[in-house]
C-alpha cells in the first residue's frame, strides 16, 4: 500500500536525517520546505511565502501518493490539526498514514541546531534563544491515541479539506 510518512518534531530532533533514511528505504519522494526556502527566498520565513510553498508541497505529495509513489513529508507539524488533516487527506486517498514523532529534550535541540549551523550554514537558518522557547511552547506533543495510529480529533466545520486550504493557502 502506498505510504505518506509524516515527519513530526520541533528543530534538532533529527527530522530532516531520518526523512532521508525513510525516503531512501522506500524510494519515496522527500518533500522538506528546508530545501527549498533558502535557494528561493533566502530565507525561512519570507512574508508567509512557507505555507504557500508547504500547501504545494502537500497537493504534490497527495498527487504522488495517487500515482502509488510513497512520500516522505518533513514539515515538523507542530499542531494536532495539521496532522490531523493530513492523515485524513491521505487516507481519504485510500493511502498508509505514517507519522514519524521525533522527540528532542531541550539540551539535545540547542546542541544539534548550534552544531548544525557551525557546520552547514549555508543549508540551515540561524535560530535564536526565543525561537527554540517559542517553538517549544506552540508545539503540540503528539498523544497516546495519536501515536497509536487515531486521529487526533474529528473534521471542523467544513472539514478537513477546506481546513487545509485555509492553513496551507496554495493547497486547493
Amino acid at each position: 500500500m502506498t505510504t505518506l510518512f509524516l515527519m513530526v518534531g520541533l528543530p534538532g530532533a533529527g527530522k530532516t536525517t531520518r526523512a532521508r533514511q525513510l525516503a531512501g528505504e522506500h524510494g519515496a519522494l522527500r518533500l522538506t520546505p528546508d530545501d527549498w526556502m533558502l535557494p528561493l527566498f533566502g530565507e525561512a520565513e519570507p512574508d508567509g511565502k512557507r505555507d504557500v510553498l508547504e500547501g504545494r508541497m502537500l497537493w504534490l505529495a497527495l498527487e504522488a501518493v495517487k500515482l502509488g509513489t510513497d512520500v516522505v513529508v518533513d514539515f515538523g507539524c507542530w499542531s494536532r490539526d495539521e496532522r490531523s488533516a493530513i492523515r485524513w487527506l491521505v487516507e481519504a486517498e485510500d493511502a498508509c498514514f505514517r507519522m514519524i514523532y521525533l522527540p528532542v529534550d531541550e539540551e539535545t535541540q540547542r546542541a544539534r541546531i548550534a552544531h548544525r549551523w557551525a557546520t552547514a550554514a549555508r543549508e540551515t537558518f540561524p535560530m535564536t534563544e526565543t525561537d527554540i522557547l517559542r517553538g517549544r511552547a506552540h508545539f503540540e506533543e503528539p498523544d497516546t491515541a495519536e501515536l497509536a495510529g487515531r486521529a487526533a480529533a474529528g473534521p471542523p466545520s467544513g472539514g478537513w479539506r477546506e481546513w487545509a486550504a485555509d492553513r496551507w493557502p496554495s493547497f486547493a
